[in-house]
């Protein structure tokens, strides 16, 4: 019997654009961790060794406190760990994997799968990787391995690979496509017992023979991933071959679109806002639509302005809202303006309900200011 850890996409060293600085290094920080939580669950579950599956690091540029402070999480696994460069990292002339901050830091149970010739981990088990050497490769590279590959017979082989397999990328003419078809053939005649996918961030059973998997990021990265933040644990013992997620990331993309049509309405996003579970760790996007007072819609720009602070993010979708800001006789009740003061906001409502949206917003600062006086 053979268990092992299967992870990949770590990318450390990331950046969101949408981040503050604090938060940032919140999400930093939180890749790091994850590095020593999968250590913890190779413990726990009493694994042999951990392979990675490309994209270690964000990039083959990062700063050497980066690295360092990697290689540092790395050294908080007791077994054997296995690194594929991937898309993002390649064996390139400037890769990462080649820098002196690599070569200093790294512990001496962490290996880089820098070749194609398959690696002993113990009696009986080996692995195998197809890196990247360039960012855009030519051809399908864990098929390219296969191909010269002989069944090996009384071996527990595990490939290691990176990039989209035919069944589910969306470019037909992506010469690097990893051929499905292939790699059940392998898998069938022996000369592999288990491939372990990088490159989609959502933990996905590829194919018919439940031995061809994407581990996801053990920290999601984006909103369009659906089930990031997790790790495999694999166990494969003669012709049997499990699989087992385990939860490793602490934080949230979330996606809201939400109808706004009155007080009601803003009483509910308000209540949904304060419900979220660990706001310094979530990134909010909103889309809204409906209808609004000018009133309405400056309590909706404090309660935002408001949530930008707990939450590690706050983004408005302004692709997917569609919300109307509608001048009302109640808006400018409490206003107590006069002479030029009051042409200028009759002026600016009157802009406003023909449509001009600057007018509105100027309008919808006005309200809000003189509510924040009251």
């Amino acid at each position: 019997m053979t268990r092992f850890l299967h992870s990949a996409d770590w990318q450390l060293g990331m950046t969101r654009h949408f981040l503050d600085e604090d938060a940032q290094a919140r999400f930093t920080q939180a890749r790091i961790d994850a590095v020593k939580t999968l250590a913890r669950i190779a413990d726990e579950t009493e694994c042999a060794f951990a392979v990675v599956s490309g994209d270690v690091f964000e990039h083959n540029q990062l700063e050497r406190r980066t690295v360092a402070r990697a290689l540092d999480a790395l050294g908080a696994f007791t077994v054997p760990v296995y690194l594929l460069p991937g898309n993002h990292d390649p064996l390139d002339a400037a890769s990462i994997f080649r820098s002196d901050a690599f070569a200093d830091g790294k512990p001496t149970n962490v290996q880089v799968l820098d070749s194609t010739e398959p690696v002993e981990v113990t009696p009986g088990v080996e692995v195998v990787g197809a890196p990247w050497t360039s960012k855009r490769p030519l051809t399908d590279l864990v098929g390219g391995v296969l191909a010269g590959l002989e069944p090996a017979p009384g071996i527990v082989r595990v490939m290691v690979g990176h990039g989209a397999v035919d069944l589910l990328s969306p470019d037909a003419d992506d010469p690097a496509r990893i051929l499905v078809a292939e790699a059940e053939s392998a898998l069938a005649d022996g000369r592999i017992h288990y491939l372990a996918l990088g490159d989609r961030h959502s933990t996905t059973d590829v194919g018919a023979t439940g031995r061809i998997w994407y581990a996801g990021a053990p920290e999601p990265t984006d909103f369009r991933e659906v089930d990031a933040g997790r790790a495999l644990v694999v166990e494969i013992a003669g012709e049997q071959c499990s699989v087992t997620p385990h939860d490793v990331g602490t934080w949230c993309f979330a996606d809201r679109a939400i109808a706004l049509d009155g007080v009601d309405d803003l009483d509910n996003l308000e209540a949904t806002l304060d419900a979220f579970p660990n706001r310094e760790r979530t990134i909010l996007r909103v889309a809204f639509t409906g209808t609004l007072t000018l009133t309405q819609k400056a309590r909706l720009d404090t309660l935002l302005e408001e949530a930008r602070v707990v939450f590690a993010g706050v983004d408005e979708w302004g692709r997917h809202t569609d919300l109307a800001v509608v001048p009302d006789d109640t808006d400018f009740a409490d206003l107590d303006l006069s002479g030029f003061a009051a042409a200028a906001r009759d002026e600016l409502r009157s802009e406003a309900e023909g449509g001009d949206t600057t007018a509105r917003d100027a309008l919808a600062l006005l309200v809000r200011l003189a509510g924040s006086r009251a």
